[in-house]
């Protein structure tokens, strides 16, 4: 949700370093270190899938690891010792365009082996109203999202085609606008979704910042 490329890149790097691409914060967050390696001969994989697929793609050498990566990675693998490849969203921010770059990524060949995707994002983000003085409005646009996307990712009974328009057409949803000003925290989840291509096995609500937020879950 950090990166936007005018092609999806992916990191090439051995030895990435950190960014810290925050402001504002207490000093001790900008002193985080997270020497995960990166993995260039997997890097090069994916960028030859995606074109195989008819994606357009590049490689960075000099991008380092924002914080959409090594803040989950630091709570999940603290010891730093799984490899990472860190891939961008495309500046266009079309919905279509990023379950297409997940669909692509399914089909790597072992994709489902020791291969862990994360989407890093939010499903909400709407700054101003996670700092403004609570309310009824903004509570209730809140909910009324994020149930739209519990349902959209995780009803069994719902076709593919349904939700791949439903997530296609995300801004249609109630409030969807309210709580994604901006989709660039949103369409990591399409990439995920383009991978899967199913409901997710596991659908987690929680409570952010007073908000009502929404993970999921595909098994491999």
């Amino acid at each position: 949700a950090h990166w936007e490329e005018d092609v999806p890149t992916f990191t090439a790097a051995l030895d990435p370093p950190l960014i810290y691409d925050y402001y504002g914060f207490p000093k001790e967050s900008y002193e985080i270190q997270y020497p995960a390696k990166g993995q260039p001969d997997f890097a090069r994989m994916l960028k030859e899938q995606l074109q195989k697929e008819g994606i357009k793609t590049n490689l960075s050498f000099e991008r380092g690891f924002d914080h959409g990566m090594f803040v989950p990675l630091k709570i999940m693998y603290p010891n730093a010792d799984i490899p990472v490849v860190q891939l961008s969203l495309a500046t266009s921010l079309d919905p279509e365009f990023h379950i297409a770059m997940g669909r692509a990524i399914r089909k790597l060949p072992y994709a489902g082996d020791n291969v862990l995707l994360i989407g890093s994002g939010f499903s909400f983000h709407n700054m101003k109203a996670f700092f403004a003085q609570p309310n009824t409005d903004i509570t209730q646009k809140n909910r009324d999202f994020d149930n739209w996307l519990q349902a959209t990712m995780s009803s069994k009974d719902m076709s593919e085609e349904d939700r791949q328009k439903n997530l296609i057409h995300w801004n249609e949803a109630p409030s969807a606008e309210f709580c994604h000003p901006r989709n660039e925290h949103l369409l990591p989840l399409h990439v995920c979704y383009g991978a899967a291509g199913r409901a997710s096995d596991e659908a987690f609500s929680l409570q952010i910042l007073d908000k009502q937020a929404s993970m999921f879950l595909w098994n491999a």
